[in-house]
């Protein structure tokens, strides 16, 4: 499950998705572009400049991705894995 935001200045913060599945991450060198691919929609990330994987204990938690107009895109993770309680 993954949560989408994109936040600039011009925009503020806005939640383009909000917990949908997660189908995958690709990045096309031709067009210089990264899709985010959800159920449902097909986030594109023209031209990213830099990009930030915060990746701890848990495992992979969140991504941000800059764009070439210093709009930041946001996708938080969410493990979808309840594991049960400890006896």
């Amino acid at each position: 499950m993954a949560e989408v935001e994109v936040a600039s200045i011009d925009l503020g913060d806005q939640i383009q998705a909000e917990w949908v599945p997660l189908l995958g991450v690709a990045y096309d060198p031709r067009d210089n572009a990264l899709e985010v691919a959800l159920d449902g929609l097909d986030h594109m990330i023209h031209k990213p400049r830099e990009i930030y994987v915060d990746d701890g204990a848990a495992g992979l938690t969140s991504l941000e991705i800059v764009d070439a107009d210093g709009v930041r895109q946001i996708i938080k993770l969410k493990d979808q894995l309840k594991l049960p309680p400890q006896r």
